[in-house]
């Protein structure tokens, strides 16, 4: 009988792709969700899945919830730096204040696998080639240092009947049902098919990026992985280290070939206050769990041109929906 997996943030980009595949792999799936987004995107009429609005600073809700589930996934966070920086303070309360008591109150509600999503972001300014799991975390920003100040509280309480796993995923790209357009990779795509021009910011910072399938199919590894082979472990997940420019440039060529009939798409940089820049080293996941990376940057521009040509998106330049900060603010969430 496959488990009963708990997702909090389930309603979000990720959990959006996610969910789905967990579905479709014969798992019950319970997602926990404040629903700033909504839950439309989400499957309808599965029997397997119960959708469940709740606050994650409810210690008593969230502990009654996820009673009878195995695994616990958290995905809940006032997502990105400038959607943290709306109210820093609330934020903090959503993504530091109420992770251990979560914590807490998943253990004593019979939970045996906490899987906590942080960011490779944590590592803020390297000139290192390529950033491993024992680098020191130097984060720039409040949001970065929140998502590794919560790494050691999870650990704080596993034990042999609760176990705890941290992944250190790189900056998501590609297609989900709540798309996301905010995120370096998909706000280049947008802006070269629909302002048919491409502006980079700063360019010389390095940042690694994962295909958003690839960030399910990890998911999913840590949910099958021997205890032996992840617990208290943390791990880097990434695939192409590349610049901001580099990126553009992959941009710009997918883009002209995915759509012949555009005129050739200029480039433009500009400065940015983004100083971010980092190369991360994903071999120990590779190693322990066999798990490598499938999906290119490549691959997401061209099933997110696939879905411009659709139409499934609307007005993906200005509605709120693509964009957590807009948003946020629109529905005076922060």
């Amino acid at each position: 009988m496959r488990q009963k997996v708990f997702i909090t943030g389930g309603a979000g980009y990720i959990g959006s792709k996610l969910v789905p595949e967990l579905l479709k792999e014969g798992y019950k799936v319970t997602v926990y969700d404040i629903m700033f987004f909504g839950s439309d995107f989400l499957p309808k009429n599965n029997p397997n899945l119960k959708v469940i609005k709740g606050d994650i600073r409810n210690n008593e809700k969230i502990a009654a919830d996820c009673k009878n589930h195995e695994v616990f996934i958290n995905l809940a966070c006032i997502s990105n730096d400038t959607s943290f920086q709306l109210d820093e303070k609330l934020s903090k309360s959503i993504n530091y204040d109420a992770f251990e008591p979560m914590v807490i109150a998943a253990k004593n509600s019979g939970i045996q696998r906490f899987i906590y999503a942080s960011t490779s972001s944590v590592y803020g300014i390297s000139d290192k080639l390529e950033i491993k799991e024992d680098h020191p975390l130097v984060p720039l920003t409040p949001y970065n240092k929140y998502k590794g100040l919560c790494e050691p509280l999870l650990f704080k309480h596993t034990n042999k009947n609760f176990e705890g796993v941290i992944f250190r995923p790189a900056t998501v790209c590609g297609y989900a049902p709540r798309q996301r357009f905010d995120l370096s990779v998909n706000i280049l795509t947008n802006h070269a098919v629909n302002k048919k021009k491409i502006t980079v910011f700063g360019g010389k910072q390095l940042r690694p990026n994962l295909h958003i399938e690839d960030y399910c199919d990890v998911v999913k590894s840590f949910i099958k992985a021997p205890s032996d082979k992840i617990k208290n472990q943390i791990f880097n997940v990434g695939h192409q280290n590349l610049s901001i420019m580099e990126i553009a440039k992959i941009v710009k060529k997918t883009v002209e070939d995915e759509n012949p009939d555009f005129r050739e798409i200029p480039l433009k940089v500009t400065e940015s206050d983004d100083n971010r820049s980092y190369h991360i080293n994903s071999d120990k996941i590779k190693h322990i769990l066999g798990f490598k990376a499938k999906k290119s940057i490549e691959d997401a521009i061209k099933d997110l041109c696939l879905c411009f040509k659709k139409k499934i998106f609307v007005n993906s330049l200005n509605n709120d929906i693509y964009f957590n900060v807009k948003r946020l603010n629109k529905i005076k969430a922060i």
